[in-house]
């Protein structure tokens, strides 16, 4: 039967690449992915599978009940987008302003789509359930995985398994980890009240843009002389923003920023320094702030067993010439939330596009769309592994 079913996703790629291409072309940010979930659950109707909808907020989670007993696996995709301008030349370039898949969710779309309807044509050969639930949100904390699990939505199952098309890794390369796989992410903001002047008379002024750029300075020596060489951590300052004019200092300056980690009391102590980083700085310069840390997706730890399972299942996949484990990555995915609650496992799958040197988030980002049905087939072979590892 395996064989069968590989068969028919080898078929079906054509129909993968439509989907992918009409949803990549009509994107929806984070939280508001209406059309798109309604595309999701009239594509399960016509297939005759039974659905939820909202579930959380967007999500949709789709059921397959299979002929023969056995355990309920989750297979999860999300589907929303980034606010980016597409920038490619290619005819399912996003025709959304300023919208685009710039991460791949496109393609994790299509694919556990396709995969469903691969396996209802095997259903009644196939062992316990299957749930292809299809995330909303998770571009943006809070992220949809949060609330969608804490809706009792993934309750009763037993393992879940997820994947990432990742456009940095070689076509036919499948990477995980049997531990730590991706980073807590976490933002900051941090807004300097000074006193603003004349560019002529700074003795007259508090400058904001002087105690913002001592900051972003002593800032980053938070993970190199604050932190334990042997833990790892980043933090990292994407926004400066103050003043309007050459001649003007600037009363106020605000700075935006992300902090990455492996570890809670890491995570803990870095918000504690930056704390004292930024106190001592205006009390220095008698300046006021506000500073709001918030705490994002938690780490991506995988499941030993679960990992061990997918690495194995991708040495029988003869489109994978790679499977290994891989260092963590210092993204973040809010696929942690699901593993904090059940075993499973996430796994990248390698989606390089040659002539497409562009990551992930960038304006300019594809991926190789011959990797979704390598996808698929993993993704389908782990469901299948742990349901013969049961008995």
């Amino acid at each position: 039967m395996l064989d069968e079913i590989f068969k028919s996703i080898e078929k079906l790629y054509p129909e993968m690449v439509e989907i992918r291409r009409h949803l990549h072309q009509y994107p929806e940010l984070s939280f508001q992915e209406t059309e798109t979930a309604k595309y999701i659950a009239d594509y399960y109707k016509e297939l005759g599978i039974p659905y939820r909808t909202n579930v959380g907020g967007n999500g949709v989670i789709a059921t397959l009940k299979g002929g023969k007993p056995g355990k309920t696996v989750v297979l999860r995709a999300d589907f929303d987008a980034l606010p980016i301008q597409d920038e490619k030349d290619v005819e399912y370039k996003s025709k959304v302003p300023g919208v685009m898949h710039a991460c791949g969710h496109d393609g994790h779309t299509a694919t556990l789509l396709t995969l469903a309807k691969a396996l209802k044509q095997f259903q009644n050969e196939l062992p316990g359930t299957i749930e292809f639930v299809h995330q909303h949100a998770e571009e943006y904390t809070p992220g949809g995985a949060k609330p969608l699990i804490e809706s009792g939505a993934i309750d009763h199952v037993d393992v879940v398994f997820g994947t990432h098309l990742w456009a940095t890794t070689p076509l036919g390369k499948l990477q995980t980890t049997k531990d730590i796989m991706m980073a807590g992410a976490d933002r900051f903001e941090i807004t300097i009240q000074g006193k603003g002047g004349h560019g002529a008379y700074p003795h007259e002024t508090k400058d904001a843009i002087v105690i913002g750029g001592q900051l972003i300075s002593e800032l980053q020596q938070i993970v190199s002389r604050r932190i334990d060489p042997l833990a790892t951590a980043v933090v990292s300052v994407g926004m400066f923003h103050a003043g309007d004019t050459f001649n003007v200092i600037a009363d106020s300056a605000k700075i935006k920023g992300t902090v990455r980690h492996f570890d809670v009391n890491v995570q803990e102590r870095i918000m504690s320094e930056m704390e004292k980083i930024i106190k001592g700085a205006c009390i220095g310069y008698d300046a006021t702030y506000d500073f709001h840390y918030h705490k994002g997706y938690p780490p991506v730890v995988n499941h030993e067993k679960e990992a061990t399972l997918v690495l194995e299942v991708a040495e029988n996949i003869r489109e994978i010439h790679t499977s290994e484990e891989m260092n963590p990555s210092m993204a973040g995915e809010d696929f942690a939330y699901y593993l904090i609650e059940k075993p499973g496992a996430f796994f990248f799958t390698g989606a390089q596009v040659h002539d497409n040197p562009y990551p992930h988030h960038h304006p300019k980002f594809d991926f190789n769309e011959k990797a979704m049905p390598i996808a698929a087939k993993t993704l389908f072979g782990a469901y299948f592994k742990y349901q013969e590892n049961q008995y």
